[in-house]
């Protein structure tokens, strides 16, 4: 059994409960804080999850929409079962693609 992290990204969530649904409302709401992101990386802020986050962009985002870190990022542990795969070491039998024939095509004699 094998163990690994998932998070979670619910800021279009906590946006949506603002009444916040472009993610250009959010421009000016982070530069009040001192951070400054552009159109398109505000865009990707919000639509997918991000690989790394700056924590003056986090921090600016739960001041401007009053919520916490753990509101904006849920954090789960997946368990995973292993899967016993059985191999069957039984003959091919009926499985076995009859070969193929090859036939030359009949030869027409030349035209004078």
């Amino acid at each position: 059994m094998s163990t690994r992290v998932e998070t979670l990204w619910h800021l279009r969530r906590i946006m949506a409960e603002h009444g916040l649904f472009k993610t250009t409302e959010l421009i000016p709401l982070l530069e009040q804080y001192g951070v400054h992101l552009s159109r398109e990386q505000v865009f990707r802020l919000v639509t997918q999850k991000p690989e790394r986050a700056n924590l003056s962009v986090i921090a600016a985002v739960c001041a401007a929409l009053g919520c916490t870190p753990s509101d904006l990022i849920e954090v789960r542990i997946v368990e995973e079962k292993a899967v016993a795969v059985e191999q069957t070491r039984t003959s091919l039998g009926t499985l076995r693609p009859a070969p193929a024939r090859i036939h030359r095509p009949p030869q027409t004699p030349p035209e004078r």
